[in-house]
């Protein structure tokens, strides 16, 4: 697309440091939302605010040709705090995109929206999605399926076990998989595209039929050189293992009990149907590369051992 002013939600976070990195590389200008003091970045302004913030949103999308609203609430300690997070924070995106003449508009979502009742994390985000679509602004949805790649605390833990040999999965399963940087390519070239505009775009790798979760666990063993085992755990034992994270780790659990619900449902595989046009994206980064890649950031990084 034309070099473009993007006003950006979720920017400090795992696929939003992505998302802007690769914007500044594509000569794009950003504007973006930050609860915290941010080191400067050529081309990038940072705009103080947050999601509850109706004042500091009017501020970020003034001005802006689109908006890549990015930012969600992962975990919360019930459905009121994902209900605030991911519907009421949508709504105030779309409300300021609105109010600021601002048509265009990119809403990160997750798969977990196709089963609403499994989670308050998918009912949320179904909610979300039904804002967007009954917004009239030009929107296009796009659903990640389980996202990795450097910077990405959810999935170290499973790279920390691989490095011990074995690695504790939900039931047996399948899942799609998608690179950081694959999922941010794709947010920037929905934009300018206007067959994207009030479509809902399921990406991944492109492997046909996703991946088991054995097939996934060897896969993260292979990228920290660990003929790893395999082990998966039943409902109630990842149940007792939320509980267990919770109290060692307290809000900064990853494993929590809304995750293991959505965690133990057999199919997170896109629906191939709602892949993008080739002629639109494809997915650059190889898996087993990408892991190999991520292992090699969390050294770096000192979040993993060698």
């Amino acid at each position: 697309m034309k070099k473009a002013v993007l006003a950006i939600t979720g920017g400090t976070g795992f696929v939003g440091t992505t998302l802007i990195r690769l914007a500044q590389s594509q000569g794009h200008r950003i504007r973006a939302l930050t609860r915290s003091q941010q080191t400067a970045q050529e081309g990038v302004e940072w705009i103080p605010g947050s999601l509850d913030r109706p004042e500091s949103l009017r501020t970020l999308v003034e001005g802006s040709d689109a908006v890549i609203h990015v930012a969600g609430v992962v975990n919360a300690p019930d459905r009121a705090g994902f209900e605030a997070g991911n519907v009421s924070g949508t709504l105030a995106m779309i409300e300021a995109t609105r109010d600021a003449g601002v048509r265009r508009f990119v809403h990160v979502s997750s798969l977990s929206a196709r089963e609403p009742e499994l989670s308050d994390y998918g009912w949320s985000k179904a909610k979300a999605e039904s804002l967007v679509q009954a917004s009239a602004l030009d929107w296009t949805i796009v659903r990640p399926p389980w996202i990795f790649g450097p910077g990405d605390a959810d999935t170290l833990d499973l790279f920390k076990m691989a490095r011990r040999g074995f690695v504790v999965l939900p039931p047996n399963g399948q899942i799609s998989v998608i690179e950081v940087s694959d999922l941010a390519r794709l947010l920037l070239a929905v934009l300018p595209a206007s067959e994207t505009k009030t479509q809902i775009y399921e990406a991944d790798d492109g492997a046909e039929g996703g991946w088991s979760h054995s097939n996934f666990g060897k896969a993260i063993g292979a990228a920290v050189d660990k003929d790893v085992a395999t082990i998966p755990a039943p409902a109630p034992f990842l149940r007792l293992a939320a509980g267990l994270d919770g109290f060692f780790r307290g809000s900064g659990a990853r494993l929590t009990a809304d995750r293991v619900r959505y965690f133990c449902h057999p199919d997170w595989v896109i629906d191939p149907l709602r892949r993008p046009p080739a002629s639109l994206w494809k997915p650059e980064v190889e898996t087993r590369s990408g892991l190999k890649s991520t292992a090699h950031a969390y050294v770096e990084a000192g979040w993993l051992k060698r």
